[in-house]
């Protein structure tokens, strides 16, 4: 993550494009709906894509094929769940394959999966489980730090499915613990800082706007 340019076989890559692309649609109609209703929420949503953007051109090498770095979703999945991040993210992605060479086009259907969409998904149910039972900085460092970690885990098997260790289910299942396992010695404290980051922007944007708070339910 991001998986480069033209690394996948073209079977996956479709694969991949096809899951994407429904989620990416509605959360394209979702964040163009959230913009009109407030000059304030445009703001929050471009804090969000910044985010995003910052975070996850800050890579390093890892497994053969991919880089590692953090991915910066959990900001925009706390204030907007996982439709508009999987928009914003697709956005970042895009910007950064054509214009950084990071990534691809090839595998944008893949990178979008898993940091775009499943990473967020787990991150914001972690988000909604946590929050009725712990403060507002606490909820989002959970929801970003289970949405990197698990961004890196659709990854890997992203890879051990397009490139198995062996034929059969066990070939998969090896190859998804090899590459997670090299994923793990830079994305786990990775992943950490990255809640504490997630969690401190978070707190700063809420106590700045008092419609914020309210939805968000932040007391103190």
């Amino acid at each position: 993550m991001h998986i480069m340019e033209g690394f996948l076989p073209g079977f996956w890559a479709l694969v991949w494009y096809g899951i994407a692309a429904p989620v990416v649609c509605y959360g394209t109609v979702k964040t163009a709906r959230i913009a009109r209703d407030q000059s304030m929420t445009k703001a929050h949503v471009a804090v969000a894509a910044a985010f995003i953007f910052v975070l996850s051109a800050l890579k390093m090498p890892s497994v053969t094929g991919s880089t590692s770095h953090p991915t910066g979703t959990g900001i925009s999945v706390v204030l907007f769940g996982p439709a508009v991040t999987a928009f914003l993210s697709t956005l970042v992605l895009l910007y950064q394959a054509l214009l950084l060479g990071h990534g691809g086009l090839t595998t944008l259907g893949a990178n979008v999966t898993s940091m775009g969409i499943v990473g967020p998904l787990v991150g914001w149910l972690v988000f909604r489980s946590l929050r009725p039972y712990t403060d507002l900085q606490k909820a989002t460092f959970g929801a970003a730090v289970v949405a990197d970690w698990t961004t890196y885990l659709v990854t890997s098997l992203q890879l051990a499915l397009a490139f198995p260790a062996e034929p059969g289910v066990s070939g998969v299942v090896d190859s998804a613990v090899t590459f997670a396992g090299v994923f793990s010695v830079t994305q786990l404290p990775v992943g950490i800082v990255e809640g504490a980051l997630a969690a401190g922007l978070m707190s700063y944007i809420a106590m700045s706007n008092e419609s914020l708070r309210n939805r968000l339910g932040v007391t103190a």
